[in-house]
């Protein structure tokens, strides 16, 4: 059994660190993240989070985003990739994880990139605002921290601004959507494949 100490969301995973590197492909773009023990999805990038990118790169996507619960910085790095001109904030509570999204920060050659250890908004000024805010919600840390994060996704969004997350059916994509919908007043689903849902929510 998986010790609670290595799991992705605690702050200080103690299981052995033994960095390497994998590649992950979207349409044109061949991405070099360096990954370890004790993070989220430490082999390669996972199905969950690949299926949003998919949707993502389709979106408008631009100025201020935020990639809440960044793990080793797949999100906010493909996003860059994509829309240059944008500006990333990536946020996590795993000190690990933050130490490899600033090496894949820097082997992929990007800039406007601001990462921070951090347990949700924790360290976010409370008047600080993004246009986007991007998660794969860290589903085995429980409906009350993912629900708290969807709230101050909210309150953190500028008007107009989208959240976007992803989450499985038997995860409890149902009872997010009627939490959501509650929450913006608005909650699409724009595309769905075996059971995954991605979400946006938009803050009018």
């Amino acid at each position: 059994m998986e010790n609670k100490a290595d799991q992705y969301f605690t702050q200080n995973p103690t299981s052995k660190s033994e960095e390497r590197e994998i590649e992950y492909c979207i349409l044109d773009k061949r991405i070099k993240f360096i990954v370890d023990n004790g993070v989220f999805s430490k082999a390669h990038v996972d199905i969950a989070t690949n299926f949003m990118l998919n949707v993502l790169i389709k979106e408008k996507i631009h100025g201020d985003v935020l990639d809440l619960g960044c793990g080793y910085g797949t999100i906010g790095i493909t996003l860059k990739k994509f829309f240059e001109n944008i500006k990333v904030t990536m946020l996590d509570i795993n000190e690990r994880a933050i130490g490899l999204a600033n090496k894949n920060v820097k082997i992929n050659g990007l800039k406007d990139i601001v990462i921070k250890e951090s347990d949700g908004f924790d360290i976010i000024k409370e008047d600080e605002k993004f246009d986007f805010v991007v998660t794969n919600p860290p589903i085995r840390a429980g409906k009350k921290v993912i629900y708290k994060m969807y709230e101050d996704s909210f309150n953190h969004l500028k008007k107009g601004g989208a959240l976007y997350l992803v989450i499985n059916k038997k995860h409890g994509a149902p009872s997010t959507k009627e939490f959501l919908t509650s929450l913006f007043g608005n909650c699409e689903v724009l595309d769905k494949k075996t059971g995954f849902n991605v979400i946006k929510c938009v803050k009018e």
